[in-house]
């Protein structure tokens, strides 16, 4: 599996410092945030300008493009999405189920949703992953299952994050071997408490929390899965060194967790 880092973590600066300090962490890779009203390191509504630049900027840093974080599920902005994805060569494009939790009509309308996308998706070559979200009408293991059985297209799956899963009552450790089959994204980091939030970024670093990520690591590994694993880390900017520290203590706990599993 590689090791890479949404660009989120870097948004205080551009696209080209980012792809640099994730290489030097130790990352085979980036996911690249085009979140609109929190991270565009490329904005979707010129992404045909900027894909050239970030394609270079990859390049020059010598990391691959794994994934891209979208988190909407607007038909037009993932339209660019997927368009931007096949131009740079990114095989997974990651969304929120959105919705709300509870509602039998918002889980009905969010598998509605995510199946035409996904369609859409299968034209430009890309996968669509969608993750359980804490509040939102898929934030669980049981949602997710039905989506799974819903959405039965190549071009559709399962975002695994486990920080979600623990907020939402769960083990991830436990709870992956029943979505693994349909898994093609892993977004990792840690948290402390049960939320609704993950807590402080800092916090967020793998093996500063609460989540039993080795474990978690162990039951990826025994599953055989070989997809991106991202850190996705949240909250309030970051200067360029916290943001560095986050992501290479991250890397070195991932790393050794992977070595000791005969996994990297």
């Amino acid at each position: 599996m590689k090791l890479g880092v949404n660009t989120v973590l870097f948004k205080g600066t551009g696209i080209k410092n980012a792809l640099k300090a994730i290489k030097a962490a130790g990352y085979d890779g980036a996911e690249l945030s085009a979140i609109q009203g929190m991270c565009e390191h490329l904005v979707l509504d010129a992404w045909e300008t900027q894909a050239p630049l970030v394609k270079a900027a990859a390049k020059e840093a010598g990391v691959e493009l794994l994934s891209m974080e979208v988190a909407s599920l607007d038909e037009k902005r993932l339209e660019k999405a997927f368009r931007a994805a096949q131009y740079l060569g990114i095989p997974v494009v990651n969304v929120g189920p959105g919705g709300k939790m509870d509602v039998e009509e918002d889980v009905l309308k969010s598998i509605e949703t995510l199946t035409a996308r996904a369609k859409m998706a299968a034209e430009y070559g890309v996968k669509l992953c969608c993750k359980a979200h804490v509040g939102c009408a898929i934030h669980d293991t049981p949602t997710t299952l039905r989506a799974m059985e819903a959405i039965t297209l190549d071009s559709f799956g399962v975002d695994m994050d486990p920080s979600h899963i623990y907020r939402a009552g769960e083990k991830p450790e436990e709870a992956l071997a029943q979505v693994v089959s349909r898994m093609g994204h892993v977004h990792i980091r840690d948290c402390k408490g049960k939320g609704p939030g993950p807590g402080a970024p800092a916090d967020q670093a793998c093996g500063r929390g609460e989540i039993n990520l080795f474990g978690y690591f162990k039951a990826l590994t025994d599953a055989g899965y070989e997809g991106p694993v991202c850190l996705e880390v949240i909250g309030p900017e970051q200067t360029m060194q916290q943001a560095q520290a986050i992501a290479s203590e991250s890397y070195g706990y991932m790393n050794a967790v992977l070595k000791s599993l005969g996994a990297r």
